[in-house]
C-alpha cells in the first residue's frame, strides 16, 4: 500500500475532493466510508466529519453509515465464506483459537457492538473475528449497525459545525449524554439476544437428551 496517499487524506483535501465530485450525489461519501473496511489507515474521524460538513448533518450521517455498514457486511461475508476452507478449519481447531472463537460466539453482540462504538480501532479484525466465529448474520448486522450509528452520529454532530464546539465546548455534553443513553439502550437489546441464545441452547440440549433417551 502506498502510504503517501494516506498522508494526503487531510481534512482539507477530503473536503475538496467531495466538493469536486458533489455532482455524483452521495456516491463519493459512501465510497469513502466503504473503503475504510478494507483500508484500515483511512482516518475515520476525518472522513465522517467531512461528510457531515459537506452533505449536512443528516445526509452526511446517512451516507457515512450506509458506506461503513456495507463495508463491514462485505468483509464479514467474504471471511465467513472463506472460513469453510480446510486451512481455516485446521487453524480454528488450535486450542487458543478455538477458545477465542467460543468466547466471540458467546459474547458476539457485546463484542461487535462495543468495538463499533469507538471511532478508532481494529474494525477489520472485529468483522473478521465475528465471521470466523460463525456469528449469526442478523446478530452481527444489528450489532454493527447500532454501534456504528452511535459513533457516526456523534462524529457527524461535531463535524458538521466544528466551530460551534470550539466556541462552546459544553456542547459536547449533549454528545456524551447521547452516547450514554445509547449504551443503556444497547444493554437492553443485548439482554434480549442473550436470553434468546440461552433459550435456543437449552432447547438443543433438551432435544439431545430426548434423542439420547430414545
Amino acid at each position: 500500500m502506498d502510504f503517501s496517499i494516506i498522508e494526503h487524506l487531510t481534512e482539507d483535501n477530503i473536503k475538496l475532493w467531495l466538493e469536486q465530485y458533489r455532482s455524483l450525489g452521495p456516491l463519493p461519501g459512501i465510497l469513502l466510508t466503504f473503503a475504510k473496511s478494507f483500508v484500515p489507515p483511512l482516518p475515520t474521524l476525518v472522513i465522517v466529519g467531512v461528510n457531515a460538513a459537506v452533505y449536512g448533518l443528516w445526509l452526511g450521517f446517512l451516507y457515512s453509515w450506509i458506506g461503513m455498514i456495507a463495508g463491514c457486511l462485505t468483509t464479514f461475508l467474504i471471511i465467513r465464506k472463506a472460513a469453510g476452507h480446510p486451512y481455516f478449519e485446521r487453524w480454528k481447531r488450535k486450542p487458543k483459537v478455538e477458545k477465542s472463537m467460543r468466547w466471540v460466539r458467546h459474547n458476539g453482540f457485546s463484542y461487535v457492538f462495543l468495538l463499533s462504538v469507538f471511532p478508532v480501532g481494529p474494525f477489520v479484525l472485529v468483522n473478521m473475528a465475528a465471521a470466523a466465529a460463525r456469528m449469526r448474520l442478523h446478530t452481527f448486522l444489528i450489532a454493527v449497525a447500532a454501534g456504528k450509528a452511535i459513533m457516526i452520529f456523534s462524529v457527524s454532530y461535531i463535524g458538521h459545525d466544528l466551530e460551534r464546539f470550539v466556541r462552546d465546548p459544553l456542547q459536547l455534553l449533549y454528545v456524551v449524554l447521547f452516547i450514554g443513553g445509547s449504551l443503556f439502550l444497547s444493554k437492553k437489546i443485548e439482554a434480549h439476544f442473550t436470553k434468546a441464545a440461552a433459550a435456543k441452547e437449552g432447547q438443543r440440549g433438551l432435544n439431545g437428551d430426548e434423542r439420547g433417551s430414545g
